[in-house]
């Protein structure tokens, strides 16, 4: 039930030939009959950090400031993949999609999150909850199938060198990317409305700092285990295959690399696949703990900190990882940047 509530008392009107006084009758108001008053109708409140006002201050900047380098860093990587004619190829295609989905993962609730942290008014409609549920069911959905596309790149770039551009032919690599995001908005499709759906009996407090699965399925005020088991046989089909999948491809790399003689090329090799494994074991150690058991059990302040901690660090994390430890975007960043200079010389 929502704590601002107001209670309004109408007097019932007796005529004046009555021998009784009128006397006041209380009558609850239409507001109060469902649990809500006239400002949270058909919202939710967003509780997120709300029981600690002076973590939230400190959060806001952190997030403020941790929001627009991930927005450059990954900004950046989508420009230097696009523009730099080198950077052409299919692993660079794929690292651009995933700098585009972290673009989307932030956009989709950080905006809604310092608002909500920068003053008192924790709500958020019922279509805006709806939205980030869809927006985050579709871009993790994505996510997950995009690195195991990047497992398979980097797999036939070791082990099949001489086939390479044969194989991950630019219709393959289109085909695998509207692949992922055919199914991450499938998986969206079906347990967005049913997660919707549940039965609230009027309480439209969310213990997160926004609208995600786990958070508002224990909202419910009846059984989610059909819920929660369509949810798990879909993580496990999509999560974990997907993550065997990876590490197996990883597997026959890491054997292929051995295979090399040249302490350069193993290096190289190492460096390229170390960064995307880096953000894989990132990516997986998340979601595994977030969706792979049941919404009602798992600890409520550690999925929050959790889910903060990944789409906050690892994807203002990913950029770096991905030009720290590359040489070709790096050249590549540093090629674009002396262009500029050039350029305004020349103005």
């Amino acid at each position: 039930m929502h704590t601002g509530l107001t209670r309004a008392w109408l007097g019932v009107h007796v005529p004046a030939s009555a021998a009784v006084p009128p006397v006041p009758t209380p009558r609850l108001r239409s507001t109060e009959m469902d649990g809500t008053n006239s400002s949270s109708q058909g919202r939710f409140v967003l509780l997120g950090f709300s029981d600690r006002p002076h973590l939230e201050r400190v959060l806001f900047v952190v997030i403020l400031v941790a929001y627009v380098l991930t927005l450059v860093g990954n900004s950046t990587i989508i420009l230097v993949c696009r523009l730099d004619p080198r950077l052409c190829t299919p692993m660079y295609f794929f690292l651009s999609h995933l700098s585009f989905l972290d673009l989307g993962f932030t956009s989709s609730y950080i905006p809604q999150l310092l608002y909500n942290l920068s003053g008192r008014d924790k709500t958020i409609s019922s279509a805006g909850c709806g939205v980030q549920l869809f927006l985050f069911l579709v871009l993790g959905g994505v996510e997950c199938l995009l690195l195991a596309a990047m497992a398979y790149d980097r797999l036939v770039a070791v082990c099949k060198p001489l086939h390479y551009m044969v194989i991950m032919s630019p219709r393959l690599c289109l085909g695998l990317v509207s692949a992922a995001w055919g199914c991450g908005v499938t998986n969206s499709l079906v347990m967005s409305p049913l997660t919707l759906r549940l039965p609230r009996c009027g309480h439209n407090k969310v213990n997160h700092f926004l609208c995600e699965m786990p958070a508002l399925i224990r909202m419910a005020c009846v059984s989610t285990v059909a819920v929660e088991g369509i949810a798990f046989v879909l993580a496990l089909g999509i999560v974990l295959c997907l993550l065997v999948f990876i590490l197996g491809s990883y597997g026959h790399v890491v054997r292929a690399v051995c295979r090399i003689q040249s302490s350069s090329g193993r290096h190289r090799v190492f460096n390229t696949c170390g960064s995307h494994l880096t953000v894989v074991l990132l990516f997986y150690g998340n979601i595994i703990y977030m969706y792979m058991q049941p919404g009602k059990r798992s600890s409520q302040d550690q999925g929050k900190f959790l889910t903060l901690l990944y789409n906050m660090v690892t994807l203002l994390l990913n950029p770096l990882i991905y030009t720290l430890r590359n040489k070709e975007v790096k050249g590549a960043l540093g090629r674009l940047l002396l262009g500029n200079v050039s350029l305004r010389r020349i103005l």
